[in-house]
């Protein structure tokens, strides 16, 4: 893939950054800019020792109730919120892992909700089934990985109730499909897909109803485990259990984040950034930084648009309540950012600071790398770690963001 366009493109807005919000379309942006309307604090979990939320996973919406959900491992607990009103709910155990000092090993990770259910991911390859309607696990079932390795990061096919769950840690990584019962929530685990050529995990997957198939972002692919420019989207059918060959090629990204918006568009979020001669790129680097998120048609594999602007991204998230993607861009060059892109027009239409623990803090750092948003209202979950930083924060808490109110709620 040619990198002279996109490179060129970085480097012509790259001064408009400087500014903390980057507006590619002044009157659209002025009409529906974003801004921080609220923190919700995270309270500390007596029964798991933690005085604060730093380190978190996975968060999910479900548009149905108006819930949010945010896997804590500092609490080790599913912390539940009103996505309506913006308030605290509850905190759901399931004697999750927490945070042992690695990601690999620890848990609460993904979630999602289907129905009366909720799936969530935990350290050695554990998947539980919750039932909404008393908090109580229905079952629990493993993925079979390395011991101690986590499951990751999850999709469900809510029609035919079939879950794909990632083994990130795993080497190689690997994702499993799981049926679901859904009149009792029982689990069954399936066919196992190994990505043998991956070489820096397997992130974030996503359910396709109009293909049938399940997409997950690749970072690298033959790499050497980290910076690597050449990754990839894979497929897999979940009635046959296997891959669909070939994968989909994308390079200057290591996708991590993947989102299905409008007309069969994917948005990848791009988690390293690259410099504009294609190296990874690092604050000490003498070349220029040129983040980027990509487009990608779902059918074909055709990469429609490289938006630059943004970058180091990990979730990533379509809403259909305004027609936009937003990206928690935690390694962000300028800083941690919320990524809000028009799903139209494709453009970068802001970025907002959001917050990471400082790398001279003590351990463990928290990075803002979580995002779901409420298609009822627009209202944006942002969960940060425990900072003086953002009001009511000094525990950890989810920022809210949105247009001021009247412009977008119900």
């Amino acid at each position: 893939m040619k990198t002279y366009a996109w490179i060129l493109a970085v480097i012509l807005s790259a001064g408009l950054l400087s500014a903390g919000v980057l507006q590619a379309d002044e009157s659209q942006a002025n009409h529906r800019a974003i801004r921080l309307l609220s923190t919700i604090p995270i309270p500390p979990n007596v029964a798991s020792n933690s005085s604060m939320m730093v380190v978190f996973d996975i968060s999910w919406v479900d548009p149905e109730t108006q819930r949010y959900y945010l896997a804590d491992r500092s609490n080790a607990v599913i912390d539940v919120i009103d996505a309506r009103h913006d308030a605290f709910i509850k905190q759901i155990s399931g004697n999750f892992k927490g945070f042992t000092g690695s990601n690999d090993t620890s848990g609460p990770n993904g979630v999602v909700v289907g129905g009366r259910w909720l799936f969530v991911t935990d350290a050695n390859s554990r998947v539980v089934s919750i039932d909404l309607q008393t908090d109580t696990i229905a079952d629990a079932v493993s993925t079979g990985g390395a011991a101690g390795l986590r499951s990751d990061e999850l999709a469900y096919d809510p029609k035919g109730g079939v879950l794909l769950v990632v083994n990130n840690a795993d080497s190689p990584p690997f994702a499993t499909l799981i049926s679901v019962n859904k009149a009792n929530g029982h689990l069954t685990v399936g066919q196992r897909i190994t990505f043998t050529d991956a070489t820096n995990g397997a992130e974030q997957p996503v359910w396709n109803p109009t293909t049938g198939l399940f997409y997950v972002s690749i970072p690298e692919v033959n790499g050497p485990g980290g910076t690597g420019q050449h990754g990839a989207v894979a497929r897999i059918n979940p009635k046959t259990g296997v891959e669909v060959l070939p994968e989909f090629p994308v390079d200057f990204c290591q996708p991590a984040g993947l989102a299905l918006g409008p007309k069969q568009d994917l948005l990848l979020g791009c988690s390293v950034v690259f410099d504009t001669l294609g190296g990874p790129w690092t604050p000490a680097d003498v070349n220029t930084a040129a983040p980027q998120q990509i487009i990608m048609d779902a059918k074909s594999g055709k990469i429609d648009s490289q938006i630059p602007g943004v970058g180091g991204s990990d979730e990533v998230w379509f809403n259909s309540g305004d027609g936009r993607y937003y990206t928690a861009s935690r390694a962000n060059p300028a800083g941690p950012v919320l990524g809000v892109i028009d799903a139209k027009s494709q453009h970068l239409v802001q970025v907002v600071p959001t917050f990471n623990t400082p790398a001279s803090a003590p351990a463990p750092r928290g990075t803002a790398h979580s995002v779901a948003v409420n298609p009822h209202n627009n209202h944006v979950f942002v969960p940060l770690p425990a900072n003086n930083v953002f009001p009511n924060c000094l525990t950890g808490c989810i920022a809210v963001y949105g247009t001021p109110k009247g412009d977008d709620d119900d």
